[in-house]
């Protein structure tokens, strides 16, 4: 069982919806972006993702691709990012950390070795955008050997045929994307997300977390009712970008993060 797997039979068992928070690896420094990843337990995250920088974001909008702009302008590299979830392991052994990001980086360092470092540096789960189920063998399958969850997308246009495709070899939860298009646009609307995330459980076990267009205590609360939690990356990452200081960034994180937990 990953930490992943614990941190959701434990919120299960409580009664609890999950909150999820996403922050860009060494954003807009490395110094400040540890700090925030540190303080994110304490102000109700469930799971933290972490984004691995790269140069060509493609799924990402604005908000997230400027985020990883600043921090490969600081410096941050693959190996800097795992440094952060080695130093947030020295304090915290239990909240889950799952590396969000692009294939590109792994495949520069190699998936064996990538594998290990991941590991030894206490990530739980993969979310890695450009890599379709057809590219199992790539990377999915040797992560979860390696133990290691692999976290898919679902998306408005994933259908009723192609969604099998998805599930397969997914663990840990099943990531479902709101709204089309690309992150920090629309707000999401628990309406629309309800009947879809009921169509996901229709053919999954496994926790499905909602994410994309939400912003506000109140809509983390309204996805959080109709799915088994929510996640928020752009608005916090917008708080990060306006240079509010760090408490004010945890401050922000523990308003939504108590939204979603009144679900």
């Amino acid at each position: 069982m990953t930490r992943i797997d614990a941190k959701f039979a434990e919120l299960k068992a409580a009664g609890k919806k999950a909150f999820v928070a996403y922050v860009m690896a060494g954003d807009p420094d490395y110094d400040r972006s540890l700090a925030v990843v540190k303080g994110l337990p304490g102000a109700g995250v469930d799971v933290i993702e972490l984004g691995l920088p790269f140069t060509d974001p493609m799924a990402d909008g604005p908000t997230i691709q400027a985020a990883g702009q600043r921090a490969l302008d600081a410096g941050m590299t693959l190996k800097k990012t795992l440094q952060i979830a080695t130093e947030f392991r020295k304090e915290d052994d239990t909240t889950p950390i799952v590396l969000m990001g692009y294939y590109n980086p792994i495949y520069s360092m190699g998936v064996p070795a990538f594998l290990d470092a991941a590991k030894a540096a206490g990530i739980d789960g993969l979310i890695v955008v450009d890599l379709p189920p057809e590219e199992d063998a790539e990377l999915c399958l040797p992560a979860q050997a390696a133990g290691l969850n692999f976290i898919r997308l679902a998306t408005p246009t994933t259908d009723d045929k192609r969604l099998p495709k998805v599930l397969q070899n997914t663990s840990g939860f099943v990531y479902y994307v709101s709204i089309t298009g690309i992150t920090g646009a629309a707000e999401a609307q628990a309406g629309d997300v309800a009947p879809e995330v009921a169509r996901i459980k229709g053919q999954t076990d496994l926790p499905v977390i909602v994410g994309f267009g939400i912003k506000t205590p109140d809509t983390a609360q309204a996805i959080a009712a109709v799915a088994d939690g929510a996640v928020v990356g752009s608005a916090i990452v917008s708080q990060i970008a306006a240079g509010k200081p760090v408490a004010e960034v945890l401050d922000y994180v523990k308003a939504l993060s108590d939204g979603a937990h009144r679900a």
